[in-house]
């Protein structure tokens, strides 16, 4: 299977955006502060951008806690207009619906299950709420796949046809290499397992140091 250059169609979408009379707001799901780093400056110039911290996967409360928090002290250095939303953190159902796939390895259907359930949160969201836009910024990180993550943007898309995917991949061109180094200039918390229940038990066991990035 071919894969799709989606570093090129989001320079694409924003020589479109360029022509525009205005700037088109967009709705970002963000799932921790250094990985909004980088999208944060690449959309800031294009985009009145809302940030949608949709993330009841991320286990356990406190470390929920600890990424928003470091997300907030981020924007509110650095991007002080941009609003943020916190849906309601529902953890316990949302590990009901992981269960299903609790056998399934890191990486595997267990993630893009999980992709698919927030991307869906915050693309009903951006329709509800009239936002010409919709993307997130998880195509940062090295550990997501990107085809994956913007097949299920296009059908999301089409299921919520008033808004549009922005699509990404936000870690090409150094894009993950400025998203760390901006990250380590702010000293901000770099979590090291990606956030639910299930690679929180297989960062314990296995006792890495190694960041999650």
């Amino acid at each position: 299977m071919n894969k799709i250059n989606y570093y090129k169609k989001s320079l694409e979408e924003i020589e479109i955006i360029k022509k525009l009379d205005y700037k088109p707001s967009i709705l970002l799901h963000s799932c921790c502060g250094p990985c909004s780093t980088f999208p944060l400056t690449f959309l800031n110039e294009y985009f009145n951008i809302t940030i949608y911290y949709n993330n009841s996967n991320i286990y356990p409360e406190s470390e929920f806690n600890r990424r928003l928090n470091e997300l907030k002290e981020y924007i509110n250095k650095e991007f002080k207009d941009i609003k943020l939303i916190v849906p309601k953190y529902d953890n316990e159902s949302y590990n009901k619906f992981l269960g299903v796939f609790k056998e399934m390895p890191e990486g595997k259907e267990r993630c893009f299950a999980c992709y698919a359930k927030r991307m869906d949160e915050g693309f009903k969201y951006a329709a509800e709420n009239n936002f010409d836009y919709y993307t997130t910024v998880m195509s940062i990180s090295r550990q997501k796949n990107s085809q994956k993550l913007n097949v299920i943007g296009s059908t999301l898309e089409k299921k919520y046809n008033k808004v549009k995917y922005f699509y990404s991949d936000f870690k090409k061109k150094d894009g993950n290499l400025k998203s760390n180094q901006i990250a380590k200039e702010n000293d901000m918390y770099r979590q090291d397992y990606c956030g639910c229940i299930y690679s929180y038990n297989s960062r314990n066991k296995k006792h890495k140091g190694d960041l999650y990035e």
